[in-house]
């Protein structure tokens, strides 16, 4: 395995992230449709709805997805762009749920994309 990061592995990478960052607007959009009243059994099983099973079968395959990266990519070399996730699911949830979005939350997900740049290059 090389030390540089390939264009195909940053793509792979870059794609991985903004899938995970999708399965989360996912799993938002299922807790949204979840049950809050009732017992708690009626709850829990309230959360089983078509977008919280959309949501296990895309991590089902991002998980797959993963571990076939990790077989030509260095683990040390991939892990930090999953932190493009923290990035990416934020602004998203701003525009998608109208969450609140903060300058602490802007400087953070700078951060992370000027680390994500020290590690592709």
């Amino acid at each position: 395995m090389s030390e540089r990061l390939t264009i195909t592995q940053i793509t792979l990478l870059l794609g991985y992230a903004v899938a995970m960052a999708g399965g989360q607007l996912i799993f938002k959009l299922a807790a949204n449709r979840a049950t809050t009243d009732g017992s708690l059994t009626d709850r829990l099983f309230g959360l089983i709805n078509p977008y919280f099973i959309l949501a296990v079968v895309l991590y089902a395959g991002l998980s797959v997805l993963w571990v076939w990266i990790l077989t030509f990519t260095p683990l040390s070399r991939a892990y930090p762009f999953v932190a493009l996730a923290f990035a990416v699911t934020p602004v998203l949830g701003m525009l998608i749920f109208s969450e609140p979005f903060s300058s602490k939350l802007a400087i953070g997900i700078a951060l992370i994309l000027g680390g994500l740049f020290f590690v592709a290059s």
